[in-house]
């Protein structure tokens, strides 16, 4: 397998605790940045922003910030999950219900008012167990030629997102992506911990860190190729993937 197909198929989301006594050295830091840098966006319009939060005063007050569960959110997450790895296996898609707090799994227990679990701090807990948050930043008030709401520039920040996120596996670091930070009320706060600036807008952040365990064993699953892919029009399949085959 070719060496970057191998990163590829290895990436994965850690889900921490990351040692927050082991920091990410500024070598690697920079590789990761670098990967970042060389992402492909619309027009070339390099259209982000990161911030890089290390300090602990910045750690501290970020995870102060409350994120509150959803019932929406909850009911959302429940349908995509798999409950068992056969289950999951059959699937192809989705994640294992023991990847979440069980109070995640259960849309019907659902009471913020009675369960604590469900009032949980989000941002503390993930800042308690990371020594590094990269924040990625995009300008709100712009947008790629052509593309209604921005379709393309967002497109670039996935790009840049699958940059880190490859040097980052490649170079043996954890990685796990928080789109909490892109919440409403999350994202005001946050930026004004971080003093952004208008019209500049949170897109996501990510978590760096070494894992202080060794990572539960999650199966990767993904459809294979005949199931998504069509040959010259939608739902014919007559190109043989088989590995026998030219």
């Amino acid at each position: 397998m070719p060496g970057i197909l191998k990163v590829i198929r290895d990436r994965h989301s850690t889900r921490g605790p990351f040692d927050p006594n082991r920091p990410i050295a500024r070598s690697q830091l920079k590789q990761i940045l670098e990967a970042a840098r060389w992402a492909p966006t619309p027009n070339n319009m390099q259209n982000f922003e990161i911030v890089v939060v290390d300090e602990k005063e910045q750690m501290e007050a970020i995870g102060k910030i409350p994120a509150e569960m959803t019932e929406s959110f909850l009911r959302e997450n429940y349908e995509q999950l798999a409950f068992s790895e056969e289950e999951l296996l059959v699937k192809k898609w989705g994640m294992l219900a023991n990847a979440f707090p069980p109070a995640w799994t259960n849309p019907e227990a659902w009471n913020p008012e009675s369960d604590y679990r469900y009032q949980m701090t989000f941002l503390g807990r993930t800042v308690e167990e990371t020594p590094m948050l990269l924040v990625v930043l995009y300008d709100g008030s712009k947008r790629a030629p052509g593309s209604e709401r921005d379709v393309l520039g967002h497109i670039g920040l996935g790009c840049v997102l699958e940059n880190m996120w490859l040097m980052s596996e490649s170079l043996g670091i954890g990685f796990h992506v928080l789109t909490v930070f892109g919440d409403s009320p999350v994202e005001k706060q946050v930026k004004s911990v971080l003093k952004v600036p208008e019209p500049m807008k949170v897109a996501f952040a990510c978590s760096l860190g070494y894992p202080v365990t060794s990572q539960p064993h999650y199966p990767h699953v993904r459809r294979e190729i005949e199931d998504f892919v069509h040959h010259n029009n939608f739902g014919r399949k007559d190109i043989a993937w088989s590995a026998r085959q030219p």
